[in-house]
């Protein structure tokens, strides 16, 4: 089913989820499930920020972008995991397998610039609320999206660039449903010390340094919500960050268990499923959290809601 000799990798076999052969049908049904209603929930934010007046705020154009990587984060990984899953395994190109590399890191990168520029925009929201407006307008909040997404796109094409210099050969398995970076440089037979030095150089300015910019904001917006005198006035500055923070937390946590924590002695089985949280799960929960914590939207899908009701009872009238 797939090559044994030690050739040219031009083919990738992707095993999934293997011994799962009582189940997989119901995985497939799980999943094909998670992926339709993160898009639907991330599709329903982004034309709500977009069509609603209520949500013209800065802080809603970054939300719309965070569900932007959402969305090509799933939709790059689960159509051809969905495909591995019900086929038990499945072959993939080299190029694919690389592009589906690259586009992942993109959205990761972005979905982690995104969220270091949220929390700077909550610090502005509650430590510096006089000066907000004039700071944070839209064209520096147009400036700070474009940023992210250049950014991400130039730091992870050097990075595949590296990559697709070294050797390919040996065995061309991959016992994961992505191309993840740890899978792929399995696969290389060259020496790969330059590539897992640069992936260490490039997490200091695209993880780290962004992960030590939202510890201190929030050790600020605590500081700040901590001095307001009121506990109504404390509820509602805190409300206004806590979706932000549950999504940062789910976020960095599943990369810090992927990424940070020594995988000796991990099965691949957990490490799938961890790999699950931050692929197919994340972006399902972001839409959910901010719909559920953010009354700013409950009130805008309401009324969009609202007028849609009340265009259809026009049109039957005119119908009549």
């Amino acid at each position: 089913m797939y090559d044994t000799n030690i050739t040219m990798v031009t083919q990738i076999f992707l095993l999934g989820f293997q011994n799962q052969h009582g189940v997989h049908f119901l995985i497939f049904c799980v999943l094909l499930g998670i992926y339709c209603l993160t898009v639907c929930g991330n599709f329903l934010i982004i034309t709500l920020v977009s069509l609603s007046k209520y949500l013209y705020s800065p802080m809603y154009y970054y939300l719309s972008q965070l569900s932007v990587t959402d969305i090509t984060l799933t939709t790059n990984i689960s159509p051809n995991m969905l495909y591995i899953i019900i086929d038990e395994g499945a072959p993939m190109s080299f190029e694919g397998c690389i592009a589906q590399f690259y586009f992942f890191g993109v959205t990761e990168c972005s979905e982690c610039l995104l969220l270091t520029i949220m929390s700077y925009d909550r610090y502005l929201a509650i430590c510096n609320p006089l000066r907000y407006s004039s700071i944070m307008d839209h064209i520096l909040c147009l400036k700070l999206i474009i940023m992210s997404w250049l950014i991400s796109f130039t730091v992870i094409l050097i990075h595949t660039i590296t990559i697709c210099k070294m050797e390919f050969c040996g065995l061309n398995v991959i016992d994961h449903f992505f191309c993840d970076l740890t899978p792929l440089l399995d696969l290389i037979c060259s020496d790969t010390s330059l590539v897992r030095t640069e992936v260490t150089l490039l997490c200091i300015p695209m993880l780290i340094i962004p992960f030590i910019i939202v510890i201190v904001t929030y050790v600020c917006i605590v500081y700040a919500i901590l001095r307001i005198q009121s506990n109504t006035g404390r509820r509602k500055a805190f409300s206004t960050c806590s979706s932000h923070l549950c999504v940062v937390s789910i976020f960095y946590g599943t990369l810090f268990c992927i990424y940070v924590l020594p995988s000796e002695g991990q099965s691949l089985t957990v490490s799938k499923i961890l790999s699950l949280l931050y692929t197919v799960v994340t972006p399902l929960l972001n839409p959910i959290i901010y719909t559920l914590r953010n009354k700013d939207i409950k009130n805008a899908m309401g009324k969009m809601l609202e007028n849609k009701n009340k265009s259809n009872a026009l049109n039957k009238r005119k119908s009549n």
